[in-house]
């Protein structure tokens, strides 16, 4: 079985996460290699991105990669893809710029370089898992689940488990779900039909660890259906964890379905 950790609440978990990165981040340091950490945007890892920003104060994170899983994507008219505008309120490079690299590179002696902040490219998304394979892999993966849908990323289900990173079609209930995701979005026509994205397949194989994390009451269906499985159920993208090598799921109270 998949190791379950509870946490009285969201701030207890991103503390105890963000010293796991931080030790890893040292050890990396310390052998001369780079540490790469796999990064979701969006609310589940906000606690976590906090404090590991008081963590590395006068750290140096030079040798520090954030390997960002997803990106929305919008349409050319010639065909094919196109990252959403890198200022939009929905951008996963503006939550990566605004929201991990820029308070931890406040607090940081020497920060995480721009070319150490890393997305798969719609134009050319399986060179995605060819860059993160030549880092030896991903050293810790934080993943969270869709609250309606158990999406991971921009993973829908129905996926199957061996799925790598590649341009994929919205599931409705993900666009609803990232409604709440980013609250400027006015209507669900608001939100974009496609994202780049890992697969299932690109985590479980290319990570170390993985720390999926799900936060709060309106998270306990996801929490319920993931552990009421030992193995990959496709209708529940977010059981993959149960197939991810250093794998735990990590809850707060609010969020475990025998909460209060």
């Amino acid at each position: 079985m998949t190791q379950v950790r509870v946490f009285p609440d969201e701030d207890g978990l991103g503390a105890s996460l963000a010293a796991e990165i931080v030790e890893g981040i040292d050890a990396s340091r310390a052998v001369g290699r780079r540490y790469v950490l796999g990064c979701p945007g969006g609310r589940s890892a906000r606690s976590t991105y906090r404090a590991l920003s008081r963590r590395v104060r006068g750290a140096d994170l030079s040798h520090v990669v954030i390997a960002m899983m997803d990106d929305y994507v919008l349409p050319l008219e010639e065909g094919g893809f196109e990252h959403c505008p890198a200022d939009a309120h929905y951008s996963c490079r503006r939550f990566a710029r605004e929201e991990i690299v820029a308070p931890l590179n406040e607090s940081a002696l020497v920060g995480i370089p721009d070319e150490h902040v890393w997305f798969p490219d719609p134009s050319e998304p399986t060179a995605y898992r060819a860059r993160l394979e030549g880092e030896d892999g991903v050293d810790l993966f934080i993943v969270a689940s869709g609250a309606s849908d158990g999406h991971v990323a921009f993973v829908k289900p129905g996926t199957p488990l061996d799925s790598d990173v590649s341009i994929i079609p919205l599931a409705e209930t993900t666009r609803r779900d990232n409604m709440a995701t980013f609250p400027d979005f006015d209507s669900l026509d608001e939100v974009p039909r496609h994202g780049v994205s890992v697969g299932l397949g690109t985590i479980r194989d290319l990570s170390r660890r993985v720390r999926l994390i799900i936060l709060g009451e309106g998270k306990r269906l996801a929490t319920r259906r993931v552990l009421e499985v030992d193995d990959f159920d496709p209708s529940w993208p977010a059981t993959f964890i149960h197939r991810c090598r250093g794998a735990q799921i990590w809850l707060d109270e609010a969020a475990h379905p025998g909460g209060s």
